[in-house]
């Protein structure tokens, strides 16, 4: 069994060998892989039993961590997706041609939010880019919301981070990034 504390070096090392993490988010535990390692995604995927055409949430601690797969935004836009990220909203965003179907599904669009949860920055401090972020559970289930009971369902397959968990009752608010509409509340 791993152990719950991580250096930095050894998490990036994990994450680039496509190993899976489970980790505290504003509302609830949280699967987490490097986006880049495609079977990574899959295993995720596979574990979660949520289908790829459905796309994924991609968080980061700075917008220089998703920029490549976006179309590119102005200043005062990467001002506007850090202030909302620390609200919980995670942005429909228009995606560069290059941006991997297995992160963003049957879509056009990818999810990104700019964390402000401290331990989900330092991951994605700690990993050097964006991770993926889907909550922890089974599709359909209710999403996983302490360490004890990640490590029990999910502690085989996925190192789980100890932290403490945000004050959110719900996920994260999903919006279009062109006109603001609401897709979760």
């Amino acid at each position: 069994m791993r152990r719950a504390t991580f250096s930095s070096r050894r998490l990036a090392s994990h994450l680039k060998r496509g190993g899976l993490i489970a980790y505290p988010t504003e509302s609830c535990y949280g699967f987490g892989c490097d986006p880049d390692n495609r079977r990574a995604v899959q295993r995720l995927l596979k574990l979660k039993q949520r289908p790829q055409r459905k796309g994924l949430i991609l968080i980061a601690s700075h917008y220089r961590q998703v920029a490549r797969y976006l179309q590119p935004l102005a200043p005062a836009e990467q001002a506007r997706l850090q202030h909302d990220g620390a609200q919980a909203v995670t942005y429909l965003m228009p995606v560069r041609p290059s941006c991997p179907r297995w992160l963003r599904g049957e879509h056009d669009t990818l999810a990104v939010r700019l964390t402000a949860h401290p331990l989900a920055r330092q991951l994605c401090r700690s990993a050097g880019s964006a991770l993926v972020s889907t909550s922890a559970n089974l599709s359909g289930q209710r999403p996983v919301k302490t360490y004890a009971e990640c490590r029990r369902l999910f502690g085989k397959q996925v190192w789980v981070l100890r932290g403490k968990v945000g004050k959110r009752k719900r996920p994260s608010t999903i919006r279009t990034w062109m006109d603001g509409r609401i897709v979760r509340n």
